[in-house]
């Protein structure tokens, strides 16, 4: 075999399984993430519509953050078993010799110098992508908690911390994206296509330019230093037990953490259901019939007959003109804010208006029985300006 087709086992199977369940659990988490980010888009409409509508895609972003995180799991036990029961180097960790590779490198491309670095098993690059992960993983995760469980977070912290999650957790997101369609696609995918993660194997001109250190003491004969029988079954005698215990602990939070608080997915039940939608005006009695104006039903239930002076008085303090969602002007209260639409026209069981402010929910500026009524036949009715 030439040495242009010759390859290089760099990974087995387990991790590449390991890497594709990855790659889809991110994708997924990028995609149903981005589109709730940027809910007013167009593609996000259109996409959030082709998906089943909103909770849907909120449940399919938590299933694939559960997948993730019980990766992470996986992923946390394996790393323990190959430092400790086989005692491998843990070569995912930078050292001096990466950041002179990277200025090596650096002034390579440039042509300042003629010769490209040696690098070892995993280059600095790899490195640098690895650590990305391991803290987008960490923040995502914590941020992630907080949105997913707001309750049990302000139980604990500022009710603050809620809106700081939600800007950390999206911006993380953004960047995650970024980062792996700009810096990772180019590297393994643009610059060459590499089938490392794929069919397992590398080929000698990738390795010479990658891992050129490697390859030197693969063609060598060097092998990596083998832990003894005796050794290995000593050490898997005590990290087994500990694994399986550190394994179901972690498996159980993860469950726990998943299912314990339902307020993010689940649908509120209106509290519309059992108002009286339309009730008769009673006349007024003699004399005051003669001198009180007739109601007009059709411009009371409108903007400017009435319905802004009930979203003023309750709503204004928070939802004015200090950016964000603003009930100020019909136009602002039409087109919503970051976290979607408030108002329908034509669909109240979708104005969200209806379900945050109803009556005995937390939220402040709370409607009245009355206040619900009005509103939901005006939204029922078009939501007329």
């Amino acid at each position: 075999m030439s040495d242009d087709k010759k390859t290089y086992v760099r990974f087995g199977i387990a991790r590449r399984i390991e890497h594709f369940l990855l790659i889809l659990s991110f994708s997924t988490l990028g995609l149903t993430g981005l589109i709730q980010k940027y809910a007013l888009n167009d593609i996000s409409i259109w996409l959030v519509g082709v998906l089943g509508g909103i909770t849907t895609v909120r449940i399919i972003h938590r299933i694939a953050a559960t997948v993730f995180v019980l990766e992470g799991v996986y992923h946390l036990v394996h790393l323990g078993y190959l430092l400790y029961v086989q005692k491998k180097e843990a070569s995912m960790i930078p050292t001096i010799k990466d950041a002179k590779d990277a200025l090596q490198s650096f002034l390579f491309n440039l042509g300042i110098i003629k010769e490209a670095p040696k690098m070892p098993r995993y280059n600095f690059t790899e490195k640098v992508e690895y650590l990305a992960m391991l803290w987008g993983f960490i923040a995502m995760g914590v941020t992630g908690f907080m949105l997913w469980n707001p309750i049990a977070t302000t139980n604990i912290l500022p009710g603050v911390v809620i809106p700081a999650a939600k800007a950390a957790h999206g911006l993380e997101a953004v960047l995650a994206v970024l980062a792996i369609l700009l810096w990772h696609f180019y590297n393994v995918h643009i610059k060459h296509w590499n089938w490392a993660m794929i069919r397992g194997t590398m080929t000698k001109h990738q390795m010479i330019e990658e891992h050129a250190e490697e390859l030197e003491a693969i063609e060598a004969g060097i092998e990596e230093v083998q832990v003894d029988e005796k050794s290995y079954k000593k050490r898997m005698g005590i990290y087994m037990p500990i694994s399986i215990i550190f394994s179901v602990a972690l498996v159980a939070v993860v469950l726990y953490f998943v299912t314990f608080e339902q307020t993010a997915i689940t649908t509120i039940e209106p509290v519309y259901a059992d108002v009286n939608i339309y009730v008769p005006q009673t006349p007024t009695s003699f004399p005051t019939a003669t001198s009180t104006p007739t109601p007009n039903p059709e411009l009371e239930n409108t903007w400017e007959g009435g319905i802004s002076q009930i979203f003023t008085t309750k709503c204004s303090l928070c939802h004015g003109e200090n950016g964000g969602f603003s009930v100020k002007t019909y136009e602002s209260m039409i087109k919503g804010g970051k976290s979607g639409l408030a108002v329908v026209p034509g669909s109240p069981e979708e104005s969200r208006i209806l379900s945050m402010a109803a009556p005995g929910k937390e939220h402040p500026g709370q409607f009245s029985a009355d206040e619900i009524t009005k509103i939901f036949k005006w939204i029922q009715d078009g939501a007329k300006k």
